[in-house]
């Protein structure tokens, strides 16, 4: 009997799964992964000699399993909607057929870890590895034609060095809790893991292979969020670990998922989609093992060269039950009762991920999310701090935010990564190379509103100066307009960097003009009644995310049209008086009407004839007039008044000469 040791309790005709998690002298005990019940000293205990493994091999994708790697809906049809104990089903279909085709040829040498053969699986080609637990190298003495075969068939068979044949199949067995570690080399982080949310890629972005955790109260948006990251990261395979989690937000899990259509292909996300399903009600034995089953798969997906993003909710639920089984153990609690070992075991849970450059050439990624559920927000509590110290990035959601409808409610102030300055480079390379300055800038923006937020708190925004007023504006735009998403609109829902990346350049253009305005002591109300700042706001709702060149330079054409008063009033008042820009039509002079009545109409006459230029050419639907060499009147109607005589009924229209000269009574 070893440790970790898979056995099975017989009780009244049926066995229960169970696993070995203490052993002293003679003595083993055992934690069983079913209710308890009925069991009685005397009942024989079967030990199988195998730790508990994961069934790997094609046919996992668009599975539902619980902790145990039991196909739910299989074992629906064998006990109906509630599930007896003692009934277990084999991880892969047995019955199914894949076609397989071979890439090693007779003679050749591989290890483990590297692949024999192909099957199709969705959109993915699955292949064929030889099992991670051999050691050495291995010859292939035969291998199959391309045909279809089952997942137990032998396709292959290969000898070691010393002569041992070892026949081969689609399907091969893995210990859980077992690192797979067929690997050359763990790369350091060097690619962000896009998910299409502006807060998170633009501010706390994570990177291909790390690890990040969600930690906020109950109905702060965590499940929200990490679905939302699942359906729209970019990212191969998605496998969801509901650990413990309640009943409702696991069905709500099963029944959104099939429905869902994947952006990148077209067709149903399930196809990429792992989920392993263990609610709150089930046994605390498998929902610890859950866990451990979930890294597996997402280990084996990665040595296919695939990016695998696990989303781990929630771990606090895991470590809820790491807690109960070490009371019934009788070891000595740590903090808040949790066991003292309860840091190795998270800090060995987030080893797995990483990005990795595979030993059969690939290069493929496991990032994990660690959904923490703090009770009462308390974000000292032991799983959230030792998660906190392995983990590289924190998005910390705050109920204050989730309660006001900002999403994601993840808060600005409390949450960091560590990611950012290993990927200002990628993010140079493939967004922009002023992408981290402006990310900066608009960090301090936040910042600075959250100190003069205290001081707006005790005596009021009324006796801010204008440029302390104008942070705040500007905050606000940002809250609004970038970080604040809306997950049911069509350009909203998620956004790609390149949009975000010209968003966050519109809203400091604008920040940047409008500190030239109030630096000319011009107020900041002037500038909020112009409805710029509003406009700007909804600029995530008017350009679609395949339209992103109309955010180019400014705000993009057509949303320019609606506010060109309002640009070109900002724009010409932060200029110096320039004559010759003036005549080039490029600036406009700005009369006072207080100098009109000081020094005469006559003075203002003569100096915007020295101003203004000679009479230029105007286009028509006839051609271009020119008033210098045309002789003949001509004009365009700009504005029809009627009922200006109100003692008759009379209609009046104004016009703009454009050559000629006018004569009373002229036709």
């Amino acid at each position: 009997v070893s440790m970790n040791e898979i056995c099975f309790v017989h009780v009244d005709g049926t066995k229960l799964k169970s696993e070995v998690i203490r052993i002293k002298g003679k003595i083993a005990q055992i934690q069983v992964y079913e209710m308890t019940g009925g069991i009685k000293c005397g009942d024989k205990v079967e030990f199988t000699g195998d730790m508990l493994s994961a069934d790997l091999g094609p046919g996992l994708l668009g599975q539902i399993y619980d902790g145990l790697q039991n196909p739910l809906p299989v074992l629906a049809e064998q006990a109906g909607w509630f599930l007896e104990r003692g009934i277990y089903a084999d991880g892969l279909n047995a019955e199914k057929k894949w076609e397989f085709t071979p890439t090693a040829k007779v003679g050749d040498t591989l290890k483990a870890g590297e692949y024999i053969g192909t099957v199709p699986e969705g959109p993915f080609t699955h292949k064929i590895f030889i099992p991670f637990n051999l050691l050495g190298a291995y010859t292939v003495k035969s291998i199959n034609e391309k045909g279809e075969y089952t997942v137990n068939e032998t396709v292959a068979v290969v000898t070691d060095e010393r002569g041992k044949e070892i026949p081969l199949s689609m399907a091969f067995r893995w210990p859980v809790k077992r690192a797979v570690k067929c690997y050359s080399e763990r790369l350091a982080p060097q690619e962000t893991m896009e998910t299409k949310v502006r807060l998170i890629d633009s501010f706390f972005p994570v990177a291909k292979g790390g690890t990040y955790c969600i930690p906020g109260p109950f109905g702060a948006g965590k499940t929200v969020l990490q679905h939302t990251t699942s359906k729209y990261a970019d990212v191969d395979i998605v496998i969801i670990a509901a650990c413990g989690e309640r009943a409702g937000e696991v069905v709500e899990t099963l029944t959104e998922f099939p429905e869902l259509t994947d952006p990148k292909t077209g067709r149903s996300l399930m196809e990429r989609t792992i989920i392993i399903c263990n609610t709150s009600s089930m046994p605390v034995a498998s929902r610890e093992a859950s866990v451990y089953t979930s890294v597996t798969l997402a280990e084996y997906y990665r040595q296919m060269g695939l990016n695998v993003l696990l989303l781990a909710d929630s771990t606090s639920r895991w470590a809820q039950a790491l807690r109960e089984m070490s009371g019934r153990l009788e070891e000595i609690p740590g903090e808040e009762a949790f066991p003292a070992y309860l840091e190795s075991y998270i800090a060995a849970f987030y080893e797995r991920a990483g990005m990795m450059h595979n030993l059969n050439g690939t290069q493929g990624s496991v990032s994990i999310i660690g959904a923490v559920s703090p009770q009462g927000s308390d974000f000292s509590e032991p799983v959230t701090q030792n998660t906190k110290r392995f983990t590289r990035c924190f998005w910390a959601l705050d109920k204050a935010l989730a309660y006001a409808r900002h999403y994601p409610s993840v808060n600005w102030n409390n949450s960091y990564s560590e990611y950012i300055s290993e990927l200002d480079l990628w993010y140079e390379e493939n967004v922009d190379p002023d992408f981290a300055r402006y990310r900066e800038e608009i960090a301090s923006i936040l910042y600075k509103e959250s100190s003069l937020m205290e001081i707006v708190k005790l005596i009021g925004a009324d006796v801010l100066p204008d440029d302390q007023k104008l942070t705040l504006e500007i905050a606000r735009v940002i809250r609004e307009g970038f970080l604040q998403q809306n997950a049911f609109h069509k350009y909203d829902t998620y956004v790609p960097l390149s949009k975000q990346h010209k968003m966050m350049k519109v809203i400091l253009h604008l920040y940047h003009k409008c500190q030239r305005i109030i630096a000319l002591q011009i107020p900041v109300s002037r500038l909020t009644a112009t409805g710029i700042f509003e406009r700007v706001i909804k600029i995530k709702y008017d350009v679609a995310n395949d339209e992103t060149e109309k955010l180019d330079e400014l705000i993009g054409y057509r949303l320019r049209e609606t506010l060109a008063d309002d640009i070109e009033l900002l724009d010409g008042a932060g200029y110096e008086f320039d004559i010759d820009e003036v005549r080039k039509g490029r600036l406009s002079p700005v009369f006072f009407g207080s100098a009109l009545t000081n020094f005469g109409v006559e003075t203002f006459l003569q100096h915007f004839l020295k101003m203004t230029s000679s009479p230029l050419p105007r286009k028509s639907d006839q051609g271009e007039i020119d008033p210098m060499e045309e002789n003949d009147f001509s004009a365009f109607v700009f504005k029809i008044q009627a009922n200006m005589n109100k003692a008759h009924r009379d209609r009046i229209a104004f016009m703009r000469v454009c050559s000629g000269e006018f004569e009373a009574g002229m036709d």
